[in-house]
């Protein structure tokens, strides 16, 4: 098999979008993979679907509205992720310093000084702690007794800056829309983080080559946000320890088709896209303004993108020009990836809440 080909059904399997893999559960879904794309919660939502088999919205929203087993916070690169609430609190300590200090220089342009930084950071906190979760728009009403404006993106910034300073989270939905509580009340610390420093970047290394295949350092560094040094020193460590990933695949007896949704991190854990989205067809995946549109999966290889009907009925395919016609298989396959969306959301409705 030709090594490229070998190295996509790897990555597809690591990440349970291919070999026919899929996880029982959000837990073992997140055990597995560590962290999903979440900027997009509904996407984050269909990002757990598609690595699990049988799984409902109503299991999703258990996981993260009452069981408190995964929470959404600003971790890798300092964008939304999914990820185990076991792992919160490490990751927080991790790259909460290094978003808040990037986060600084926009704060200033933005004519919030220090000082209301700080005042803003205790209000939110009394807010939530005082009144129980609260949105966006509601912390915003809280911050403009401070003078920040309610339009524009300071209220955001500030909510970022106080979650990225670990006093509050993301809490339960409501109404569709994402709420803010307590770090401390929401997840509470069970004792010191089991990694720290340098121990929490090799553990993060350890995690992402597990859940992402043949990769090399760089396609860590590019994952993570890390420092390039400190991405180099973990990735050496992890791979004299032995770990390796040079695993081989078996040949697919069918094709395993996956309707695989906006911002997945199969299509933004590496620093290259060539191996899961052909050069020819890139811009038809990333049609620029930040955009990443879901896309159909093949063994792993994107063949063409998709949207959900009016009114969330049905699933549209745009297969790709350059794309071989599909096989009765795929076409087959393809049709139950479209029912098993219908099912996972069926009873329950979805609202976007991009960015928060």
């Amino acid at each position: 098999m030709e090594r490229r080909t070998t190295d996509r059904l790897l990555r597809a399997r690591a990440q349970a979008i291919g070999g026919g893999v899929r996880e029982d559960s959000v837990a073992a879904v997140l055990d597995r993979v560590l962290a999903v794309q979440a900027q997009d919660l509904p996407a984050a939502e269909l990002g757990l679907r598609v690595r699990a088999r049988g799984l409902t919205l109503d299991a999703v929203r258990r996981a993260t509205d009452t069981e408190r087993t995964a929470v959404r916070g600003w971790f890798m690169r300092g964008t939304l992720q999914l990820v185990p609430a076991a792992d919160a609190r490490w990751l927080l300590a991790l790259f909460g310093p290094v978003y808040l200090a990037l986060a600084a220089r926009r704060l200033r342009e933005l004519g919030l000084d220090q000082s209301l930084c700080e005042r803003s950071e205790r209000l939110i906190a009394d807010a939530v702690g005082g009144e129980g979760p609260l949105t966006r728009a509601q912390l915003t009403d809280r911050l403009t007794t401070l003078g920040v404006e309610p339009k524009g993106q300071s209220a955001f910034h500030l909510i970022r800056r106080a979650a990225l300073a670990g006093r509050i989270c993301h809490g339960p939905q409501r109404g569709g829309e994402a709420t803010f509580v307590l770090l401390d009340d929401w997840l509470p610390a069970g004792g010191p983080p089991p990694f720290t420093g340098a121990a929490a970047e090799r553990e993060l290394a350890r995690r992402y080559r597990l859940a992402h295949g043949p990769s090399d350092a760089l396609d860590f560094i590019h994952w993570s946000g890390l420092r390039t040094t400190a991405g180099k020193e973990a990735w050496a460590a992890v791979r004299e320890s032995g770990d390796t990933d040079t695993a081989t695949p078996p040949d697919p007896a069918a094709p395993d088709v996956r309707l695989l949704p906006a911002y997945d991190n199969y299509l933004v854990g590496y620093r290259s896209r060539d191996l899961s989205v052909p050069a020819r067809d890139e811009r038809r995946v990333w049609p620029g303004g930040g955009q990443i549109r879901a896309t159909v999966l093949v063994d792993g290889l994107a063949v063409g993108t998709w949207s959900r009907g009016r009114g969330g009925a049905g699933v549209n395919v745009e297969p790709f020009p350059s794309a071989a016609p599909p096989t009765a298989a795929v076409t087959a396959a393809l049709a139950r990836e479209s029912a098993d969306i219908a099912r996972f959301s069926s009873g329950t409705h979805s609202l976007s809440t991009k960015g928060l």
